[in-house]
């Protein structure tokens, strides 16, 4: 893949990301706030230490995140028994209700824009999903260090 088709992947991605992230501000969250809820619900209980893993936040950052959501409600914070340094996050049920309104509003958000399409767009759209979640993949083992 050459450098110019990479800045449009990138562009585009980038793109999608901020018509997407609109969809989570009617519930009061940033876009952030709203991927670390989103990570939360749809993974389960998962230590603080995994979540900063997953969205490439750094720890101050991610205690920020993670004590507006607990302020609102939608997250509680449990201490490890077995390591009292070790904190773990889930979703509460007013947290996953809105995790759900934003999943509608994007699903419906897209599905509108997708039907404008002609037919051989939309099945190109959704025939890349799975190469985008393997290059996704790929990238975040990349950048892990070994």
């Amino acid at each position: 893949m050459d450098a110019d088709l990479v800045t449009r992947l990138r562009r585009v991605v980038g793109q999608l990301t901020r018509e997407l992230n609109v969809t989570s501000t009617g519930e009061g969250l940033t876009p952030t706030q709203a991927s670390v809820l989103g990570q939360i619900v749809t993974q389960g209980p998962m230590k603080l230490a995994e979540l900063i893993d997953r969205e490439r936040l750094n720890p101050t950052m991610m205690s920020r995140v993670v004590g507006k959501l607990v302020d609102q409600g939608l997250i509680v914070r449990t201490a490890d028994p077995s390591d009292l340094r070790s904190v773990s996050v889930s979703g509460t049920e007013r947290g996953r209700d809105i995790h759900d309104r934003i999943r509608s509003r994007r699903a419906a958000l897209v599905a509108d824009c997708v039907r404008q399409l002609p037919q051989a767009e939309s099945d190109a759209i959704s025939a890349a999903v799975p190469a985008l979640e393997m290059l996704v993949a790929a990238l975040a083992a990349d950048a892990r260090p070994d």
